[in-house]
């Protein structure tokens, strides 16, 4: 099992528009430094499954017929915009599965094309081609899922957007002890409570609690790879994801 990172930026992405801080500057300079909108995608035996649709070159990406499903994390704007033009294809259907949000995003429901909307409930499993998916709710301003991703032999926990988690995802995770976690971590160490994404604080003590042998932070936003620049340090078995690292589970 492989995991891409498409994406590993928050809704503004790095470089943001208009900003000239240090992470910004040399996100400019240096390309490699820069974050898309957080996605990624998971491959084992020829079979493919993009998490999240936030990146508006879907169609130029993947060939038709080359993903076998798409699993939302939530509706946000910056999961979904790459479904507003793929959904436009002709030929195969392509599934997606999300949270049961009866909204939606704007009228994807109403004119879904080619995409094939199929709701989850939490903590329920399915298989998709090689790979057992199981929803885990997440703590955001919209209903949004995280999963545990198992296929040989080895899971990965992809928990992204949150603040906190959930007591019954923690306790679901710990029993399950995932070789990987992809975490959630938008803002630097902050003195207040953070409001819809982790902060550093509160993804480290996540992180601790789930005890991965490696965490992979994403969803970070230029304020983080600011701080970053100045304070690299972090645990053993915790790193940054950035765009196009590849993981080989």
């Amino acid at each position: 099992m492989r995991l891409d990172f498409l994406g590993t930026g928050d809704a503004r992405r790095v470089p943001v528009y208009g900003c000239f801080c240090r992470a910004c500057r040399l996100a400019r300079e240096q390309p490699e430094r820069g974050r898309q909108a957080c996605s990624a995608l998971l491959s084992c035996k020829g079979w493919r499954l993009l998490l999240d649709a936030g990146r508006t070159d879907l169609c130029e990406r993947f060939a038709p017929g080359s993903l076998g499903a798409i699993l939302l994390t939530h509706f946000h704007m910056d999961h979904v915009m790459g479904l507003f033009h793929l959904r436009w294809g002709e030929g195969q259907s392509i599934p997606v599965y999300a949270p049961a949000d009866p909204q939606g995003c704007d009228d994807l429901y109403k004119h879904p094309g080619i995409l094939d909307f199929r709701p989850l409930q939490p903590f329920v499993s399915l298989t998709l081609g090689p790979f057992t998916v199981t929803s885990l709710p997440l703590i955001h301003s919209r209903l949004s899922h995280g999963y545990l991703i198992a296929a040989a032999h080895r899971s990965l926990a992809y928990l992204t957007d949150t603040v906190g988690l959930p007591v019954d995802t923690l306790d679901y995770l710990q029993r399950q002890r995932p070789d990987l976690v992809v975490l959630d971590c938008s803002k630097p160490p902050s003195a207040e409570a953070p409001r819809n994404h982790n902060d550093l604080n509160q993804a480290l003590y996540l992180a601790a609690a789930i005890a991965a042998p490696l965490c992979l932070l994403t969803h970070v936003d230029h304020d983080l790879d600011e701080y970053w620049l100045d304070h690299p340090e972090l645990p053993a078995g915790v790193s940054v994801a950035r765009d196009g690292l590849s993981i080989d589970l």
